[in-house]
């Protein structure tokens, strides 16, 4: 059962790359050139870094959900072990909105305090 763990969880580091590498330069970046772009509080700025770090979370949760099969396939799996990883992937999820909205997409907040809420459980 772990090979078929590990198998699955490379198959999710490898699309998860890809879907951030191609999305980025293929996708992304075609629609940002786009004049039609909805403007939120004054511009397309927001739309742009909005749509930029919600692609990106989707490659950083699936990294998440690589690194719990990692972790299930170990003989000493815990619960605790979810959490951190988990508290990990929303870390990400925080840091990654914060930066690319500047603060202006309250998403991080709440990301953020999922982690501290998932890192209280583990004490």
């Amino acid at each position: 059962m772990a090979q078929l763990l590990y198998i699955a969880a490379a198959l999710l580091m490898l699309v998860s790359l890809a879907h951030s590498y191609l999305g980025e330069r293929y996708i992304l970046t075609r629609l940002f050139k786009r004049n039609n772009l909805p403007h939120l509080f004054g511009s397309s700025d927001f739309t742009i870094r909005t749509l930029r770090f919600t692609w990106h979370l989707t490659s950083v949760a699936w990294l998440g959900f690589a690194a719990l099969l990692i972790a299930l396939a170990a003989p000493e799996f815990t619960h605790t072990h979810l959490l951190y990883i988990t508290a990990v992937t929303f870390t990400l999820h925080s840091l990654i909105a914060l930066f690319i909205s500047k603060g202006k997409h309250w998403s991080w907040l709440l990301f953020a305090l999922v982690s501290m809420l998932l890192l209280m459980c583990t004490m």
